[in-house]
């Protein structure tokens, strides 16, 4: 897409239109900063706002609603442009008032007409005089919670109900708080003390991650444009994806099915472990596995990776039972451990979606036991915290499946699993995504 402009602050206006109607915000901003010449201030304007503005959505319009005569009437454009500046009022404290106002007054003037102008004046100047409402006053407690945190209610109550009330208002506190840069040293290159070194002497501020033995934990500066990313010294991961994989206790000559591999995080942290092995990664979509396919050259594991565009409850078509010695199922899901890395996921799923990706999951596992040799194990992973799709998903299993039984999730920093040995980690826990892992191994 062709921008006009290099202005940050018409660009989020730009960017939080598209992703309301549907599209990847990290997508988005990658496409933005790509595209046009912005200096690294001004992305780093541009990310915060549309960020900000995604995972603040129901405090903003909360606040702005008192101001709209007609809400329905508002162009969806002019309101995003009012959250914009909303955002910087009470959220960015380096950003003067006055020009916020000036900056915004400007951008409805270009992006609309005169009479665009006047309205937005007329509401900034309102919300300056009378002052925002007060979240405090909504007297319903699930709602003010999902007003305060901008998480729908039906969220929070179901995290209530299976989780309790503090340990619910504990993970909604740590939802809006930024992402930690992380990422994985590429074992099959590099060593992870020798990787902290180089990124240190490279003016980096590194902390070895306190969930992953693989994990590193970054500052000071964008990885991703690093030669070490380039030169495949390192991948990006969250800590808490990190542990399937570190659970696995992978031998260099293991057999591996990875049957939901893309974009291949995983897939390539297994191929780090292998020599004469290999890890056989499905995805339903061929472009996806190209992604896979990039991402194991970039590190130097293509040779231990092999791709088949297969639907991974259709394993029977391709491969034979017994013939792996584990597998990981790092299942499709509702992506509830990702609101802080993707925030518009809190707004995107519902209940029913649970329902259904349930069932997939299930499909998916019943699907793949027969092809885990006897003695083998079966990974089975989420990035979701609610326990339809985890633990009630693995106890129907091996319901079904008596020559399964679930074995303690071990992990190299000794993580604290449940009382049946099942790992779930929250998004307040260690402020990384929330993941489930659970080992299942085959009896004889």
């Amino acid at each position: 897409m062709k921008y006009t402009t290099n202005n940050p602050r018409q660009l989020a206006v730009e960017t939080l239109v598209r992703t309301s109607s549907g599209s990847y915000s990290n997508l988005q901003i990658n496409a933005v900063i790509e595209s046009t010449t912005m200096n690294a201030a001004d992305r780093g304007l541009f990310t915060n706002i549309v960020y900000g503005v995604i995972q603040h959505r129901l405090t903003l319009e909360f606040q702005l609603k008192p101001f709209l005569r007609d809400p329905e009437k508002t162009e969806s454009w002019v309101k995003e442009l009012l959250y914009t500046a909303m955002y910087q009022l009470e959220y960015l404290d380096r950003v003067p008032k006055r020009a916020i106002f000036d900056e915004t007054i400007k951008i409805s003037k270009k992006m609309g007409h005169d009479g665009t102008r006047r309205f937005v004046t007329g509401i900034l100047h309102q919300m300056d005089r009378k002052g925002m409402p007060k979240i405090a006053d909504i007297q319903n407690e699930t709602d003010r919670l999902s007003v305060m945190y901008s998480v729908p209610t039906w969220l929070i109550s179901m995290l209530q109900v299976q989780l309790g009330k503090p340990k619910t208002v504990a993970i909604l506190k740590s939802l809006n708080k930024a992402p930690k840069q992380s990422v994985r040293f590429n074992a099959a290159k590099i060593t992870k003390s020798q990787l902290m070194d180089q990124l240190t002497a490279d003016g980096f501020d590194v902390e070895a991650s306190k969930v992953s033995e693989s994990g590193i934990v970054i500052d000071g500066g964008q990885i991703i444009h690093s030669s070490f990313f380039k030169d495949g010294l390192l991948t990006i991961q969250d800590e808490s994806a990190m542990l399937p994989v570190e659970s696995m206790a992978i031998h260099p000559s293991d057999l591996i099915l990875d049957a939901c591999s893309a974009p291949g995080g995983k897939t390539t942290q297994i191929a780090s472990h292998l020599t004469d092995g290999k890890v056989f990664a499905l995805d339903i979509h061929n472009n996806k596995l190209k992604t896979v396919k990039r991402n194991a050259s970039r590190l130097g594991v293509l040779p231990q990776v092999e791709t088949f565009e297969l639907d991974a409850r259709k394993v029977d078509q391709k491969f034979k039972d017994g013939m792996f010695d584990q597998i990981l199922v790092d299942a499709p899901c509702s992506g509830l451990g990702l609101l802080r890395r993707k925030p518009e996921i809190r707004y995107d799923k519902t209940p029913e979606d649970i329902e259904r990706l349930s069932h997939i999951q299930m499909q998916i596992l019943e699907a793949v036991a027969p092809k885990v040799k006897t003695g083998g194990t079966i990974t089975y992973s989420t990035c979701t915290i609610v326990k339809q799709e985890n633990q009630d998903v693995v106890s129907e299993f091996v319901r079904r499946h008596p020559d399964f039984q679930i074995d303690k999730t071990k992990t190299a920093l000794d993580l604290h699993q449940d009382e049946t040995g099942m790992l779930k980690i929250y998004p307040d826990d260690y402020e990384s995504d929330g993941f489930f892992v659970c080992s299942l191994v085959k009896k004889s």
